[in-house]
């Protein structure tokens, strides 16, 4: 049977329940089911991850349902401590559905190195001179990453800038690497390092830093959605939404939440799967100010139907393989499970997660109110961080609910 993302009433089942219906969907075998009980990963395991090892946080691990990009179907492991964050995106993907789902395209796993060349007497002779040198200089990187070049990887090309600073002025070599499935710092450090000695001799200047950029503008996501008018809740919900989009890209203020709205999604993906959440934060809101002004990474519009149109780009400094990846056997896990074999289709998701996370979002504001969806899901961690067990949970709960007073002292005096 094919697999199908969309799981109805998924979210009433239990955790042991919801367990299951993953295994059977994913064919999961019992030591993978295990791993999601929390169980097999040894602190040999956490010790070879980090230094100085004590124990570990536990974060949930929730599954985002309804997913289609381009085409297949994704249930979307999610890693986060926020309530709200699972259910909005599996809820705007179900609205995407109707349309046809997500339609995304990634531009490749190109990774940037940059060395950094100090102390050069002539610019425009050393900037000619490795530019002419650029075959030489790819033959040498190569020569670190024999395997990665037979899958067609690899330095592809260099681009040289030259800085102003307030220390100094200097050139910067950028090398282009194809990492494939890799997130590919390693890699690309690698080759920096190779090469150091012999950009130095080209150039006649001092290499300082050699070092792989977080700013992954050769290797980006761009997903766009059609939002049926009516799952919205009409066509006044969608002016409203766009009303609210405007208001972002016009007030920093207001942008910078949305755009945190979208790496809600994406963060939670990522820490799912392993992935450097810092680099990939980073590079989003770098990108975000790429033309001197920050301004959304989402756009939203009306067409001529009255439905809407959500479109995202962002750069995503990720991958599938390597670091982490290949130590806590939970990420591998959660690739399985989110049914991906290549970086571009990981990447892909990450996409429609993000414009997902952002139109639930927006949605909430415009209509309800993010703060009563918010917090109708957040009652049931008020209620047992007051006390509650067993059944009185759910009765606390529902008792907020009806009277709208969803707070710490409200269930303290309801149990």
């Amino acid at each position: 049977m094919p697999l199908s993302s969309r799981i109805p009433n998924f979210y009433n089942l239990t955790i042991t329940e919801r367990r299951q219906k993953i295994a059977e969907l994913c064919d999961l075998n019992d030591e993978e089911i295990a791993l999601l009980d929390g169980e097999g990963i040894s602190n040999d395991t956490l010790g070879y991850m980090i230094e100085n090892v004590i124990g570990k946080v536990i974060l949930p691990l929730g599954i985002a349902t309804n997913f289609i990009v381009n085409g297949r179907e994704h249930l979307v492991p999610m890693a986060v401590e926020e309530s709200s964050i699972v259910a909005a995106a599996s809820h705007a993907a179900k609205i995407a559905r109707k349309k046809g789902g997500f339609i995304a395209e990634y531009s490749g796993s190109y990774a940037i190195g940059q060395i950094q060349i100090l102390n050069i007497k002539d610019f425009e002779d050393a900037t000619t001179n490795l530019v002419n040198s650029k075959n030489k200089l790819l033959e040498l990187a190569n020569s670190t990453n024999k395997i990665l070049v037979d899958l067609g990887g690899g330095a592809k090309d260099i681009e040289i800038r030259k800085i102003d600073g307030k220390a100094g002025k200097y050139l910067v070599l950028h090398l282009i690497v194809d990492v494939k499935d890799a997130m590919g710092a390693n890699t690309v450090n690698t080759m920096l390092e190779k090469i150091k000695t012999e950009v130095e001799k080209i150039a006649s200047g001092e290499v300082l830093l050699k070092i792989i950029s977080n700013y992954a503008v050769k290797r980006t996501v761009r997903v766009k959605a059609v939002f049926d008018k009516e799952e919205l809740g009409g066509e006044d919900v969608v002016d409203k939404i766009i009303l609210a989009y405007d208001f972002a890209d016009n007030d920093i203020y207001r942008c910078t939440t949305h755009n945190k709205g979208i790496m809600n999604g994406i963060t939670a993906v990522l820490l799912a799967t392993g992935n450097d959440t810092r680099a990939v934060e980073a590079g989003a809101h770098a990108f975000a100010v790429k033309n001197g002004r920050y301004r959304p990474l989402s756009k939203f519009e009306k067409n001529d139907e009255g439905d809407l149109i959500g479109s995202l780009e962002v750069p995503v400094f990720v991958g599938i393989l390597g670091g982490a990846m290949n130590v806590n056997p939970i990420y591998k896990l959660s690739f399985k499970i989110m049914n991906v074999e290549e970086v571009m289709e990981f990447a892909e998701i990450l996409g429609a997660v993000g414009l997902a996370q952002n139109l639930a979002a927006l949605r909430a504001l415009s209509s309800e109110g993010i703060q009563e969806g918010h917090m109708s899901l957040h009652a049931r961690n008020l209620a047992i961080q007051a006390g509650a067990k067993g059944e009185k949970i759910d009765q606390i709960v529902q008792q907020m609910i009806k009277e709208k007073k969803i707070s710490y002292d409200r269930a303290r005096e309801l149990l």
